[in-house]
């Protein structure tokens, strides 16, 4: 059974920066299609940013676009969220996830958090 495992969550003031990273273990990215989802108590899982993994197609939540990045490193078998200029409201639990373009099969990592707070 494949594995994600993120890292890199933590405690930032508002203005600074992250970089969340999330391993996968037992498959391999580069078929997948991989994201980074966040989610607040009580408050549903929202997209934060994504790559296709096909032509550089990414895509951004509105909330975090000109902020976030997303990247992915198919040799590593990690993808990235660089965090730039966040904001209190950026603060969530930021999950990893893949779906393979082909078999439709998804992987959800267990979540890091990420807190902004001066």
């Amino acid at each position: 059974q494949g594995q994600l495992v993120e890292s890199g969550g933590g405690l930032v003031q508002p203005g600074g920066s992250l970089r969340l990273s999330c391993v996968a273990s037992r498959f391999i990215i580069s078929p997948n299609a991989m994201s980074w989802y966040r989610q607040t108590p009580g408050k549903e899982r929202e997209l934060v940013a994504s790559d296709s993994g096909v032509g550089g197609g990414t895509n951004y939540a509105d909330s975090v676009k000109g902020r976030f990045t997303i990247s992915r490193d198919n040799a590593r078998n990690t993808v990235y969220l660089q965090m730039n200029s966040l904001k209190p409201e950026d603060a969530a639990v930021y999950y990893c996830h893949a779906r393979n373009r082909y078999t439709k099969y998804e992987y959800w990592g267990r979540g890091t958090q990420v807190t902004v707070s001066s």
